[in-house]
């Protein structure tokens, strides 16, 4: 299994948005196992730039989806330290699969050259997220933060904005320990520099808005 420290390093270098958001939560093993996730998608994300054919990149996406079986039973493969972590982290908050297999597919898609599906690979993860920190019955109210979310990392940052008002309503009753999931939807430029990126995240916490 991975070691918390090596989970927090690599979400630090494949994900400083989602990152830096995570250190406002402040229970220390809901952080732990909130980096655990994003740790998850990130071994996904990084797939595409570790091969050179797209049918090998599909594979791989293919083998973490194949190995979900164990994951949810309690029962991971040793075939990678992240599927221990993972494991974990779905026993101990219930998380569901079918987000988990979304996000897979997701990825699957985008190696097949199909749209963004930001339900699935940006919407779910959120969820899964506030569900780690704030427990469930609250996802209804980050489908738009997560929307704008995606928006943004795939260029289409106007969208982003204009849906940000919508967002914020619904995200009134978020319970505060939920928020540092949907922090990460306040930060519209992604090649923003850390400091205001650090900035923005702060303000938005404290306002509890993206």
């Amino acid at each position: 299994m991975t070691s918390p420290d090596d989970a927090d390093a690599r979400v630090r270098a494949a994900d400083i948005d989602r990152w830096l958001a995570s250190r406002f939560v402040a229970d220390a093993e809901a952080r732990v196992d909130l980096i655990a996730l994003y740790a998850f998608e990130a071994e996904l994300m990084a797939i595409p730039a570790r091969v050179t054919q797209p049918l090998l990149a599909e594979m791989r996406f293919r083998w973490w989806a194949d190995q979900m079986d164990g994951v949810f039973a309690g029962e991971p493969p040793k075939g990678h330290p992240v599927l221990g972590a993972l494991a974990g982290l779905v026993a101990r908050r219930a998380l569901e699969r079918g987000p988990i297999d979304a996000l897979i597919e997701g990825h699957v898609g985008r190696m097949q050259d199909a749209p963004h599906d930001l339900d699935a690979l940006f919407v779910g993860p959120m969820q899964a997220a506030v569900r780690i920190l704030a427990g469930p019955g609250h996802e209804a109210k980050v489908v738009e933060a997560g929307r704008v979310r995606g928006l943004a990392q795939t260029g289409r940052r106007d969208e982003a904005r204009a849906l940000r008002a919508a967002a914020n309503r619904a995200l009134d009753g978020l319970p505060v320990a939920a928020f540092p999931a949907v922090a990460p939807a306040a930060l519209t430029a992604p090649d923003a520099p850390e400091p205001l990126k650090r900035l923005r995240l702060t303000w938005a916490t404290l306002r509890g808005k993206i």
